[in-house]
């Protein structure tokens, strides 16, 4: 199923992982892990944040997946999105 991660970073964890260099360590391990069909990083709320479309088999993926931003004392979010090709199948399959 396609999923969309959300994850706001707290200000001055981050802070630190950035300069001990820990966050583009991070960031590469997830992506690798993930292998997410799209990734950005933006701000948000005045927080450095991040989102990230992948594709998850299985919800056992949850925890190895989300792990590494709740350490680095992330609020995140995750929830199954579609694509318009995805849209119109559930749409035509209602029959109307």
């Amino acid at each position: 199923m396609r999923m969309l991660l959300s994850a706001r970073m707290d200000t001055a964890t981050a802070n630190q992982s950035v300069t001990d260099g820990t966050m583009s360590k991070m960031m590469q391990e997830v992506v690798e892990d993930l292998r997410p069909e799209s990734a950005y990083f933006t701000a948000a709320e005045g927080d450095r944040c991040c989102y990230m479309v992948f594709d998850m088999k299985d919800s056992a993926q949850m925890p190895p997946a989300l792990e590494p931003f709740f350490h680095a004392g992330a609020k995140v979010d995750l929830r199954p999105v579609m694509s318009m090709d995805d849209l119109q199948t559930g749409l035509a399959s209602l029959g109307r």
